[in-house]
């Protein structure tokens, strides 16, 4: 019965994300190639002094990018450090200045890493005003990379590469806003709380009191999952009845973080005029999907052990209503999203289990990945498989009709090398200085030897990729983490998308070129397997070395 419903969870989502893929991933492709604006829209650009007509170099682009990330980044850290006095701030003290950096970093990245309890330390003002802002504008900025580096592909001879402030405005308006206005009502029906009405205080049945905390919960959930940020308004996260009461809601929560990301390959396919192109991308996300769910299930359902046995599965860190297939699904769709956010205790898995989540962040996060990282990350990898065809067979290295050439490789390959460097200079760091090594071990480490190497090594590994997810047995809240995981948010995050529009900005400039016989297909089943076998092997060759001596050692005992 256990596994005709974990069938049935599956083959749900798999139906709803089928029936979305199409209208949702075109209604995405009309929104950035439209020529018309909104009247709202108007209005906001004459506000900002943006001509929407206008459209910007690469590097322009990436100024737009960057300032709006800076102004964001000083104004949570400034809401946070004055929370005292803002209204609604339920009586809570100013965040600490090392806190309010790593948070400040964390939202403004796609991260939503959170090294604190959110319900007993930031109100409602900041929650919404702040964390909840940049869960909307941080989403539409991946949204808006993605769509610049496919307008890459489909200009010829272009300076251009669009306009970042009118993405980023469509992106909000037409697309998010709308989306979790809907998805917040289907919350809220379901059972997810949507309140201010700050600590009730109640009576337990043991005559005990006990303190509830309240809150606009559904607005925020929606969006946390929808932009796949992930930070909860608990400290629980989903697995906190008032976020995610039941089965259905867990369900859904899973459609709204991979709705978006699994549509977008069909937004890819129409802008470049080839829905086969969309068809193939899609194809290597689900087939990396379905696997790495495959795995962790199987592992979580064969966890060693008497109380595993007598359970029919490893149920530490699970919560009884979801079970370990609704756990199991969720954990990978946070992971192979950019979401970080958890319904069970990625900590509490089996060893091998818990090196899943972390494995599918390894890969990049490309399977279907963030809203828009996913697929910009996708495609920069498909650059890379295209490259090596070539070198195996001799074929002319192009995508899409544009050559993939010395400039454009060099920019892929530093691309897959910035966020591995930060993961594993970070972890290394983290035991090789000595003042600091005493101190992690000291403050942070509550399960030493080779579990702790693998919490703190997932720590680096969810910032550096802008999950957010947690061994939640490190205790992150020290001046270390607090710095050094911000510092990896940042870089992890706009590296990539400075050679991200630098790549889009090379392809750009080019004109495409006619297909010969010697240019590969690269919408044939083919490519699709190369593809795989790239993006596998570049973790594989990158990771396995750390990962041997953290999660591999452990289920090897």
């Amino acid at each position: 019965m256990d596994v005709f419903f974990a069938v049935l969870q599956v083959a749900t989502l798999a139906l709803i994300l089928t029936l979305l893929y199409r209208p949702l991933g075109d209604y995405m492709a009309r929104i950035y190639t439209s020529s018309k604006d909104l009247k709202a829209e108007r209005g906001f650009y004459r506000v900002i002094g943006v001509d929407s007509r206008v459209e910007q170099t690469w590097q322009s682009y990436l100024r737009g990018v960057l300032a709006f990330s800076v102004v964001g980044l000083l104004f949570v850290y400034l809401l946070q450090r004055i929370q005292a006095v803002l209204p609604y701030s339920l009586g809570l003290p100013a965040v600490p200045e090392g806190l309010s950096f790593n948070t400040a970093a964390s939202f403004v990245a796609n991260t939503n890493w959170q090294s604190y309890s959110p319900d007993v330390t930031m109100g409602y003002t900041v929650q919404i005003a702040g964390l909840a802002v940049q869960n909307f504008v941080s989403a539409a900025v991946g949204i808006a990379i993605a769509i610049a580096l496919v307008r890459g592909f489909t200009r010829r001879e272009s300076t251009t590469i669009g306009n970042f402030w009118v993405d980023l405005t469509r992106g909000i308006l037409r697309l998010l806003l709308p989306l979790s206005m809907v998805g917040a009502v289907v919350l809220l029906v379901g059972g997810v709380i949507q309140n201010f009405n700050g600590f009730t205080e109640i009576t337990t049945l043991s005559g005990g009191l006990q303190n509830l905390p309240g809150g606009p919960v559904a607005s925020q959930e929606v969006i946390k999952n929808l932009g796949t940020n992930g930070g909860g308004f608990f400290n629980a996260n989903a697995s906190h009845p008032f976020e995610n009461p039941n089965a259905w809601t867990s369900l859904f929560q899973n459609v709204l973080m991979l709705m978006i990301p699994f549509s977008l390959p069909r937004t890819f396919g129409r802008m470049v005029g080839n829905h086969k192109q969309g068809y193939a991308i899609l194809a290597v996300m689900g087939t990396i999907f379905v696997a790495s769910l495959t795995f962790l299930t199987l592992f979580e359902l064969n966890g060693a052990g008497t109380a595993p046995e007598l359970a029919g599965g490893a149920m530490e860190g699970k919560e009884q209503r979801f079970g370990i297939f609704a756990s199991t699904l969720f954990g990978s769709t946070s992971t192979l999203t950019s979401t970080g956010a958890v319904n069970s205790m990625h900590d509490s898995y089996t060893s091998l289990g818990g090196m899943m989540p972390m494995l599918n962040m390894m890969l990049g996060e490309v399977a279907p990945g963030g809203v828009g990282s996913g697929l910009y990350g996708m495609l920069v990898l498909a650059i890379i498989a295209v490259f090596v065809g070539g070198l195996l067979v001799g074929r002319t290295p192009e995508y899409l009709g544009k050559k993939i050439g010395p400039k454009e490789i060099k920019l892929a390959s530093l691309y897959i090398l910035v966020t591995p460097t930060i993961v594993l200079l970070g972890t290394a760091l983290s035991f090789a200085i000595p003042a600091v090594r005493a101190d992690v071990e000291s403050t942070s480490i509550w399960n030493p030897g080779i579990h702790g190497l693998s919490e703190v090594l997932y720590a680096f590994t969810s910032a550096a990729n802008n999950n957010g997810s947690a061994f939640a047995g490190l205790t992150a809240n020290t001046p270390w983490f607090n710095t050094a995981l911000g510092v990896a948010m940042l870089l992890g995050r706009f590296i990539p998308i400075v050679l991200v529009l630098a790549l889009a900005g090379s392809l750009a400039a080019q004109d495409k070129v006619p297909a010969t016989a010697g240019t590969l297909p690269t919408h044939r089943p083919q490519f699709v397997g190369l593809l795989i076998g790239v993006t596998i092997i570049i973790t594989a060759l990158t990771y396995f070395p750390v990962l041997a001596l953290g999660p591999l050692a452990e289920g090897l005992q």
